[in-house]
């Protein structure tokens, strides 16, 4: 069986190839498809976001596919940045500027 992986992160295509060894599954990362268009991250959740991705992926695919969606929680910013992590600092900002406004907060 062919499990798509909704990512085209290598180290986390490495780490869930890895852990489906021994499995009769082939992964294949998104990278497989470039024609994809990606998927809008605007769930209130982890589990939102993740859903999201593995519903619109399956349906373009055609295939299972697994899918996650992860960010930072700082319990002394009750939180945050939470699923917002890779947009903290606005649309567009990158993880140095992320850091950044992280510490300042903190």
């Amino acid at each position: 069986m062919r499990l798509v992986l909704a990512t085209t992160n290598a180290g986390k295509v490495r780490e869930l190839t890895m852990a489906l060894q021994g499995r009769p599954v082939e992964t294949v990362s998104l990278a497989a498809y470039p024609a994809l268009a990606p998927v809008v991250e605007d769930g209130a959740t982890f589990l939102a976001n993740a859903v999201k991705k593995a519903g619109h992926f399956g349906r373009a695919t055609g295939a299972p596919v697994l899918a996650d969606d992860s960010g930072l929680l700082v319990d002394a910013l009750h939180g945050a940045p939470g699923v917002r992590s890779a947009r903290f600092a606005g649309p567009g900002a990158g993880d140095a500027a992320n850091n950044a406004l992280l510490l300042e907060r903190l």
